[in-house]
C-alpha cells in the first residue's frame, strides 16, 4: 500500500516532512502495538468465554512449559518470522520484528498490572472490552503499513505459494492453533467464537479511522508550518 495515495490530493508530504511523516506513522505503529496488547490481555482476563486462536495457543504453552503467556507469543513470532525468512530468502522488515518483541512484552506487562475481575458480570465486561480494544489497537497499527506481524506474514507467504483465497488461508491457520492450544489446555469457549466473528467488524471501521486521524496530524502539521 502506498500511504501517500491515501492522503488527500493536495497534501504531498514524502519528501518536504519525511522526519515529521516518519514520526507520526511509528508513533501510530508503537502505539497501535500496545494497545493491541492491551486488548490481548482484557481477553486473556476475562478467559471464562475463551480467547481468540493464537492467545489459546500461547495460554496452553504457558500452562504446559511455564514460562510466561508473553514470552510464547514472542517465541511462536520468532519461529514464524525465521520460517518465512528462510523460505522467502528475505529479511524480516523492523516492523515486523517489533511486532513480534513489543506485544508480547506488553502482553506480560499488563496482565501483571491489571487485577483480575472476580465476579462473572466483570469478566464478560473485560472480556468484550479486550475485543473492541484489541480491534482499535489493531486498526492502529495497521494504519502506517510499516510491517505485517510474523502470522500475517505466515499467510501471506502461504497465500503466495498456493493461490489460495487469504480468507480460507487465515482461517486454516487459525483452525489449526487452536485446535493445538485446546490440546494443550488453552481455554477456548464461544468467546473465541465471538472474537473470530466480530474482531473483524471492528478492525473494518477502526483502519480507515486511524488512517483519517494519522493524515490529519500529517496535514494539520503543514498548515502550522505554513502559518508560521
Amino acid at each position: 500500500m502506498n500511504e501517500a495515495k491515501s492522503l488527500p490530493h493536495s497534501y504531498t508530504y514524502d519528501r518536504k516532512h519525511p522526519v515529521r511523516e516518519q514520526l507520526i506513522r511509528w508513533s501510530f505503529f508503537i502505539g497501535g502495538l500496545i494497545i493491541l496488547a492491551l486488548g490481548i490481555a482484557l481477553t486473556i482476563k476475562g478467559k471464562v468465554l475463551g480467547i481468540g486462536p493464537w492467545d489459546v495457543f500461547h495460554y496452553g504453552l504457558y500452562l504446559q512449559f511455564g514460562l510466561t503467556i508473553g514470552s510464547w507469543s514472542i517465541i511462536a513470532g520468532l519461529a514464524i518470522v525465521l520460517f518465512t525468512s528462510l523460505a522467502t530468502k528475505s529479511w524480516p522488515k523492523i516492523g515486523t520484528v517489533l511486532n513480534m518483541l513489543l506485544v508480547g512484552m506488553f502482553i506480560d506487562i499488563f496482565l501483571y498490572i491489571l487485577p483480575d475481575p472476580e465476579s462473572l458480570w466483570l469478566k464478560m465486561v473485560v472480556f468484550i472490552l479486550g475485543i473492541m480494544v484489541l480491534g482499535y489497537g489493531i486498526g492502529i497499527y495497521v494504519a502506517p503499513d510499516l510491517g505485517a506481524g510474523p502470522r500475517d506474514g505466515l499467510m501471506l507467504y502461504i497465500t503466495d505459494k498456493t493461490g489460495w483465497k487469504v480468507q480460507w488461508v487465515r482461517i486454516g491457520i487459525e483452525i489449526t492453533v487452536l485446535l493445538l492450544g485446546w490440546l494443550l489446555g488453552g481455554p477456548v469457549g464461544i468467546g473465541t467464537i465471538i472474537i473470530a466473528f466480530f474482531l473483524g467488524t471492528i478492525v473494518g471501521y477502526s483502519l480507515p479511522q486511524s488512517k483519517r486521524w494519522m493524515n490529519s496530524l500529517m496535514k494539520r502539521g503543514i498548515n502550522d508550518e505554513n502559518l508560521n
